[in-house]
C-alpha cells in the first residue's frame, strides 16, 4: 500500500460466486484483488504475495476464517484482516476481535457497507504502519514529519537557506523552532561556520547586551578583561535569537543597528566593530500585536520579518504525531537498553486526539517517561496520562469518529462530483494535493466510483 499504489486485498471464500461478487466490487473501487478458495490456498498465496488486507469468510471446509486470522497475526505484521459471515453472533464477533480481526461484516451487506469496512481496515493498517514507520526521506536533518503542513515548512527552509536574508521563525513553544533554524543554517553556504543559539528570555536583562555584544575591561564591576559576545563567536556563521520578543528596548535598538549597519558596540566601548553574521530570530508571540502595543520596536520588526516561517502546532500535524512517537521510542529504547514500546490502537488514537499544548517537547517527554517507567513493552490506554485517556474522541451522534466523519464526507463529495477530484477539492475548500493526501490517509481510494459501479442496492 504505497503512496501511489492501490491497496492489495486477498478475498478468501469457498463459494466462487461470493469470491466473484467481492472481486467485482473491490476492483471497481480501484483495489488490487487476489482470490483463494480456502485456508490452505490462502496461506500459500500469502507466502508469495504481500497483501494489505485479507477479507475472509468465517466458515469454510478444511479450516475457517479464525484460523486464517491467527495465521496472519502470527506471521504477517503488515497485513490487516476482515471477517465476513452469515452467522452473526455476539460470541462470534468477540472471538473474531480477540483473534485480531479489524472488522466483522455480517451478510447480507450493501456494497457501500463493504467498501466502508475495507476503508476502515486499511486506515487502521496505515495507523499501525505509521506508528512504527520511518521519518520522511525528504525532511531536513533533525526534522520528522510527512504531513502537508510540514512539507510546506521544508520548502520554506530550502528557500531561506539559499538566501542571506533575515528569517523570523514563529510558532508555539515546543514546536521545534531551533531545529528549523539549524536546518536553514546547515543547508546554506555558512554551514561550515558556527551556529550560535541564544535564548534571549533565559538571560537576565542586565547581562543580555554583554552576552550578545561582548564587553571591554572595566565596563562594569567584575569586567576584569575583554570578553567577546555571541555575535563575535558567530562570525561568518549564524546567530539564532530565540524569544526575541523578550528583549528590552535598549537591546532592540542595538539589534537594529546590527541588522542595518552590520556593526556592534561592545559594552563599555565607543568603537564600532564590523561583524559578518546571519541573523535568524524566533518568537512564540505575535510580534505585530506587540508592535501595536508599543512593546516591540516597529523598525526592528520589519528588519527581522524579511522572511517568515510559521511552525504548525503538533495537533495540526495529524499522523506526524505517530512518526515522532516512533522516533522517540527508538531513541530512548536504545539509550536505556529497553525493548521498543508497542502501542495498542486505542493508545494510538489517544495520542492522535490529544491537544498537545506542549507540542513536540511534551510528546518527547511522554515517550521518555513511558520507556523508563513501563514494566512491559505494550502500551494501552490506561498507561497514558489521564488527560489523554479522558480526551474526548470527537464523534457524532452516530458514534463515528471525526476521522470517519471526514472520510465519509469526502467520499460523498467525490461521488457527487462523479470522481472529479478538482471539482471535489473546490467544493471541500482544499487544494488537490491536500485532497489526494486525505484520500490516501483514509484509504478511500476509489470509493467515489462505488455508487455508479454498484447495482445491487
Amino acid at each position: 500500500m504505497g503512496k501511489d499504489q492501490p491497496a492489495s486485498i486477498l478475498v478468501v471464500d469457498d463459494h466462487p460466486a461470493a469470491v466473484e461478487l467481492l472481486r467485482r466490487n473491490l476492483e471497481a473501487a480501484d483495489y488490487r484483488v487476489f482470490a483463494a478458495g480456502g485456508l490452505e490456498e490462502a496461506v500459500r498465496l500469502l507466502g508469495r504475495i504481500p497483501v494489505d488486507l485479507v477479507v475472509t469468510d468465517l466458515r469454510m471446509p478444511r479450516g475457517g476464517g479464525l484460523e486464517l486470522i491467527r495465521h496472519v497475526r502470527e506471521n504477517l505484521g503488515d497485513t490487516e484482516v476482515m471477517l465476513v459471515t452469515g452467522y452473526a453472533t455476539i460470541e462470534g464477533a468477540v472471538e473474531a476481535v480477540k483473534a485480531g480481526a479489524a472488522e466483522y461484516l455480517v451478510k447480507p451487506y450493501t456494497d457501500q457497507e463493504l467498501l466502508d469496512a475495507v476503508a476502515r481496515s486499511l486506515a487502521r493498517l496505515r495507523l499501525r504502519k505509521t506508528a512504527h514507520g520511518a521519518p520522511a526521506g525528504d525532511a531536513p536533518p533533525g526534522l520528522i514529519g510527512e504531513s502537508e503542513v510540514m512539507r510546506q515548512v521544508y520548502s520554506q527552509i530550502a528557500k531561506a537557506a539559499s538566501t542571506t536574508a533575515t528569517v523570523l521563525i514563529s510558532g508555539e513553544s515546543g514546536t521545534g523552532k531551533e531545529l528549523v533554524a539549524r536546518a536553514i543554517h546547515y543547508a546554506g553556504p555558512r554551514r561550515s561556520a558556527p551556529f550560535v543559539p541564544v535564548s534571549c528570555g533565559a538571560i537576565p536583562e542586565s547581562l543580555l547586551e554583554s552576552e550578545l555584544f561582548g564587553h571591554v575591561k572595566g565596563a562594569f564591576t567584575g569586567a576584569v578583561h575583554n570578553r567577546a559576545g555571541f555575535f563575535q563567536t558567530a562570525e561568518h556563521g549564524t546567530i539564532f535569537l530565540d524569544e526575541i520578543s523578550e528583549t528590552t528596548p535598549s537591546t532592540q535598538m542595538k539589534l537594529l543597528r546590527v541588522l542595518q549597519d552590520r556593526e556592534i558596540y561592545m559594552v563599555g566601548s565607543s568603537r564600532a566593530r564590523r561583524v559578518d553574521v546571519r541573523v535568524l530570530a524566533a518568537t512564540n508571540k505575535d510580534l505585530a500585536q506587540l508592535v501595536a502595543k508599543d512593546a516591540f520596536r516597529e523598525d526592528l520588526f520589519y528588519r527581522v520579518n524579511v522572511l517568515t516561517i510559521e511552525i504548525p502546532p503538533l495537533r495540526a500535524r495529524g499522523e506526524d504525531i505517530l512518526l515522532l512517537a516512533a522516533h522517540f521510542c527508538e531513541k530512548y529504547s536504545e539509550e536505556l537498553g529497553k525493548p521498543k514500546l508497542r502501542f495498542a490502537d486505542g493508545a494510538l488514537r489517544g495520542l492522535l486526539e490529544y491537544h498537545w499544548p506542549g507540542n513536540v517537547r511534551e510528546l518527547q517527554n511522554l515517550i521518555q517517561r513511558l520507556v523508563v517507567m513501563k514494566e512491559g513493552e505494550f502500551v494501552d490506554v490506561p498507561d497514558l496520562p489521564s488527560p489523554m485517556r479522558s480526551a474526548p474522541a470527537p464523534a457524532g451522534e452516530d458514534g463515528r469518529s471525526l476521522a470517519q466523519v471526514e472520510a465519509d464526507h469526502i467520499g460523498a463529495v467525490l461521488a457527487g462530483a462523479r470522481g472529479n477530484k478538482s471539482q471535489a477539492a473546490k467544493i471541500l475548500g482544499i487544494d488537490r494535493k491536500t485532497l489526494y493526501e486525505k484520500i490516501r490517509r483514509y484509504g478511500i481510494g476509489g470509493r467515489q466510483q462505488a455508487t455508479p459501479a454498484s447495482k445491487l442496492w
